[in-house]
């Protein structure tokens, strides 16, 4: 296991998490779309009792089988866990200081799969200092624009 850090964009909700595995899942579920404004989540599995909180999460029942740790602070959406489990929850993929560690393994709740928004890799990509209206948004804000 390893222990990786993440946290809320605000950082009030920080974490330390020992993940057993760098596989996650991409889940497709309504709950999960509107629970993060995403076509789809990414998330990783992991038990409760490997993660510890510096701020803890606020909890929002959003089905009555589910219910998201958020921040309450900057709106951060931190994961899904199951009302009967306490034991776990998966958080997401993003929220993690290092994303880059986790690789796809299973797509989840295919039947709500948005196939517009399945092969993102096919569109034309541009990066954050190619686009000139975000690098003059950063630069008044006192920001370096990452190359």
């Amino acid at each position: 296991m390893e222990r990786l850090n993440g946290g809320c964009l605000c950082e009030r909700v920080r974490f330390s998490a020992a993940v057993e595995t760098d596989q996650a899942y991409a889940c497709h579920s309504d709950v999960c779309r509107k629970g993060t404004g995403s076509a789809w989540t990414p998330l990783i599995h992991v038990l409760m009792e490997d993660i510890r909180w510096q701020g803890k999460p606020d909890w929002y029942q959003m089905s009555p089988i589910s219910h998201r740790p958020f921040c309450s602070n900057c709106g951060t959406s931190l994961g899904l866990a199951f009302v009967d489990d306490p034991t776990s929850v998966d958080l997401a993929v993003g929220i993690f200081d290092e994303p880059e560690r986790f690789q796809p393994a299973k797509n989840r709740s295919i039947e709500k799969m948005l196939p517009a928004w399945a092969r993102l890799d096919e569109l034309p990509s541009e990066r954050t200092d190619e686009n000139e209206d975000m690098v003059r948004r950063l630069i008044a804000a006192g920001l370096t624009p990452h190359a």
